[in-house]
């Protein structure tokens, strides 16, 4: 009876398992622990791959280099319901020493940064790079507020699930803290 029981639910465990791989990544390969998109106090370029968005954001901050931070990214597919892409861009540049807030145009998904570091303001000018799939991405998003929680802590941000893309950010500025 036992075999037989066994035999039933062997495949079923691995029907099961097969479409939990489609929708949970495990932690993401950043590459090794010392490689970052930047060096402190200077520009980057990262876009991912064509097809890919970012889904992971990696970021260690240092006073004593101009109040600036290292980058790091993870990119992966997009989900195969929202299509190919069809069209990516630049959007406007966030200027440096300011408040901003910005998402995606035209329900984009960010697929990579463009950033340039100021000394005199010690902060950065950013852009982002977005994507338009062929099939409408869900709108049912929200702002995050837990990463970083203070503007020196270090994040580590990781969308655990397949359904859940990065839209756009928001920065807070400070002419005391810079």
């Amino acid at each position: 009876m036992d075999l037989i029981l066994l035999c039933i639910f062997l495949p079923l465990v691995n029907v099961a398992w097969g479409q939990y791989g489609d929708y949970y990544y495990g932690p993401y390969n950043y590459g090794d622990n010392d490689e970052w998109v930047n060096v402190y106090r200077q520009g980057f370029n990262f876009q991912c791959p064509h097809g890919q968005v970012i889904v992971a954001v990696r970021s260690v901050f240092s006073k004593k280099e101009g109040s600036d931070r290292l980058w790091n990214y993870a990119c992966m597919p997009a989900a195969q319901s929202l299509g190919e892409p069809t069209e990516c861009w630049w959007e406007e540049i966030n200027r440096a020493g300011t408040e901003w807030y910005q998402t995606c145009s035209n329900n984009g998904l960010v697929a990579g940064f463009q950033s340039q570091y100021f000394p005199s303001v010690l902060d950065r000018e950013w852009q982002f790079y977005c994507c338009r799939y062929s099939r409408r991405c869900p709108y049912s998003c929200w702002l995050t507020t837990e990463y970083p929680g203070h503007y020196g802590e270090d994040m580590d941000m990781m969308m655990y699930t397949y359904d859940h893309y990065i839209r756009g950010a928001t920065t807070t500025f400070s002419a005391v803290d810079r």
